[in-house]
């Protein structure tokens, strides 16, 4: 194993490892006997990487062809009903009335302060459906949230609202996330629909390898084209098999997930972005919604406004090496006097650009992008750059404008 595969791994080891009785997936046999490297990750055991590839060739092959991914362990959650937009809008920070039917946004939960307690993907189904996908390590604060906010919202606005909640066991609906450029060229065997017509964060329900209610979103977490796929657990094996028979198709685990997620310049909760911090911190003020802000009906908005309005005194930034170690999470941000002004939050040798790049939060006064940083790393120091974000252009397939 090269130095840069064990970077790799420890990057999610040193954040993510559960030391608690890890929950299975659908695909937890497939993954053993396909020799994949199993790991605890937030609760859920699943492969870091696969015993025949290294973490750098997956996000390599992922980024030239296309691998899968099993994301079963995020929370799939729907609400049905014809108050269920309204409500759920009093959560999170997205215009989920401005969405088109069968379209998505990503979006946030907030807090009475404006912090963010999740991010998480919604669908809008139609004006009485949503599908909602967030993130496993906040399970059970996710269900809480939904289920303590239907309660306050019956309460508080509409004592007859009509909402109907259902969260999915991984036993019960995996998710699986096909990632890279010939994704759609090898799941279009498979399905019915014309994928030429299903654009980026947009969803349709069809079948899979003659399984009926498979729910196709193109959407993902690694800054290529691909899909995620929403199907009943014990389909799911089947479904992945048949993907593998193309050549241009291989599974990959959480390592090269992470590379390809950060490269792509996409926050990971509970290491980019927590309850410590605000979307305006965090540079993510483009998931508060026009309308949201016209309206101020979001959990802290007063808080994130007033930000919007006058800044913060930190932001989220993304920060470049060419030389040294690379920079992981703790690791200390410096002036160029050495005064110590933030700290990265993760990091990763690149393989696709052959550097190191990371994110971290400083004072506002230094995130202008080519401001000269140090980063104290074992003791030294090692020059690097605040650099744009994301670090490598990402490849989503949208609609052409016209």
């Amino acid at each position: 194993m090269n130095n840069v595969n064990k970077i790799l791994i420890r990057n999610i080891a040193k954040r993510f490892y559960s030391s608690q009785k890890g929950e299975v997936t659908a695909l937890y046999d497939f993954h053993v006997r396909n020799g994949g490297k199993i790991v605890n990750f937030g609760g859920f055991l699943l492969p870091v990487q696969y015993s025949d590839q290294s973490i750098i060739s997956s996000h390599i092959f992922t980024r030239k062809n296309a691998c899968v991914f099993d994301v079963s362990h995020m929370l799939q959650t729907e609400l049905k009903g014809k108050n269920c937009v309204d409500f759920f809008e009093s959560l999170c920070t997205a215009d989920i009335k401005g969405l088109k039917d069968n379209s998505s946004s990503l979006t946030i939960f907030t807090d009475n302060n404006g912090r963010i307690l999740d991010d998480l993907i919604v669908t809008k189904i139609n004006n009485q459906h949503l599908h909602i996908v967030s993130n496993a390590a906040m399970r059970e604060q996710d269900q809480k949230i939904i289920v303590c906010g239907l309660e306050r919202y019956k309460k508080l606005t509409n004592p007859n609202a009509e909402i109907y909640i259902q969260f999915f066991n991984p036993l019960e609906k995996a998710l699986i996330a096909l990632q890279g450029p010939k994704a759609s060229t090898a799941l279009q065997k498979l399905t019915n629909i014309d994928l030429t017509k299903l654009y980026f964060m947009n969803t349709a329900l069809s079948s899979i390898l003659n399984v009926n209610d498979c729910r196709i979103t193109r959407c993902g977490y690694t800054g290529e084209d691909g899909f995620e796929l929403s199907v009943a657990a014990n389909k799911v094996e089947s479904i992945v098999m048949a993907l593998l028979e193309n050549s241009d198709v291989r599974m990959a685990g959480l390592g090269a997930r992470d590379s390809l997620r950060l490269e792509a310049g996409l926050c990971l909760y509970g290491s980019d972005i927590s309850a410590d911090n605000t979307p305006v911190e965090s540079a993510l003020t483009w998931l508060v919604a026009k309308r949201r802000r016209d309206l101020r009906n979001f959990p802290g908005a007063e808080v994130i406004l007033e930000q919007i309005k006058t800044g913060t005194r930190i932001k989220r930034i993304g920060l470049t090496t060419t030389s040294g170690p690379p920079p992981r999470h703790g690791a200390k941000i410096l002036s160029e006097d050495g005064e110590v002004m933030g700290f990265v939050t993760s990091g990763c040798p690149s393989p696709t650009l052959g550097l190191n790049i990371a994110m971290g939060y400083v004072l506002s006064q230094f995130s202008k992008t080519g401001t000269k940083i140090g980063l104290k790393i074992r003791d030294k120091t090692y020059q690097g750059t605040v650099s744009k974000m994301p670090f490598v252009t990402p490849n989503y397939y949208n609609k052409p404008k016209v």
